[in-house]
C-alpha cells in the first residue's frame, strides 16, 4: 500500500507544481482587489474545490476497492465526505490562515465554509461522492480539483492583505500554497481513500 500511494503522489506532483505556480501569478494579478470580492470569489472556488473533492477520494476509493469485490455503500459515503469536508478545509482555510498570521496580514481571518455556508458545501460533497459513485474518475478532477484548491487558498490570503505585498510575502504565500495543496490534497485524494482500501 505504501508503493501504491508513493506511485499517486508521484504521477500528480506536476499538477502540484502548476498549481502553485498559477497561484503566485494571480496573486500578482489579484493583489488589489476590495476584501467583499475576494470573499465572495473564495466562496464559488472552495464549493468547487469540495466539489472535485469529493468526487476524486470517492473515485480513488471505489476504483481500488472495487477490484476487490464488493465494498460498503455507508464506507463509500463517509470516506467521501470526511475526506472532501475535512481536508479541504485544512488545505483552503487552515493552512492559509497560519499564512496570513506569519506575515501579520491585517484583515486576517478564518472562514469555515462547511459552518459559514452549510448549506452550499455539505450539499455539494454529496453530489461528489453521488457522482464518483455512478461514473468514477481521477485524472481531471485531480488536476481541477488541485487548481481549484490553489485559488481558493489565494483568495483566502487576498481577503487579509490590505495593502501592497512584497517579495518576501510573494515568497512565503507560495510556500503556504504549494503545502496547501501537496499535503491536503493528497492526503484527500490519494493517502487518505487508499488507507481504506488494504492489499490487492
Amino acid at each position: 500500500m505504501i508503493g501504491e500511494i508513493a506511485k499517486e503522489l508521484k504521477n500528480h506532483a506536476p499538477f502540484t507544481l502548476l498549481g502553485a505556480l498559477t497561484g503566485v501569478v494571480m496573486m500578482v494579478l489579484f493583489q488589489s482587489i476590495p476584501q467583499s470580492i475576494a470573499l465572495n470569489t473564495f466562496y464559488i472556488l472552495h464549493p468547487a474545490h469540495v466539489l472535485l473533492s469529493a468526487l476524486v477520494t470517492t473515485s480513488m476509493y471505489q476504483m481500488h476497492k472495487s477490484g476487490q469485490g464488493r465494498y460498503n455503500l455507508l464506507a463509500l459515503l463517509m470516506i467521501g465526505f470526511v475526506g472532501s469536508i475535512g481536508i479541504a478545509t485544512i488545505s483552503d482555510s487552515l493552512i492559509p490562515y497560519l499564512g496570513e498570521v506569519m506575515l501579520d496580514m491585517p484583515n486576517r481571518g478564518l472562514h469555515i465554509g462547511f459552518i459559514e455556508k452549510w448549506w452550499l458545501i455539505n450539499p455539494l460533497a454529496l453530489l461528489g461522492i453521488a457522482i464518483a459513485y455512478f461514473r468514477p474518475s481521477t485524472q481531471f478532477p485531480h488536476a481541477g480539483h488541485v487548481l481549484l484548491s490553489t485559488w481558493a487558498s489565494l483568495f483566502h490570503i487576498l481577503m487579509a492583505v490590505g495593502g501592497p505585498v512584497n517579495w518576501l510575502s510573494y515568497l512565503v504565500v507560495f510556500i503556504f500554497l504549494f503545502i496547501a495543496v501537496v499535503i491536503p490534497c493528497c492526503i484527500s485524494d490519494i493517502v487518505f481513500p487508499l488507507l481504506f482500501v488494504g492489499k490487492k
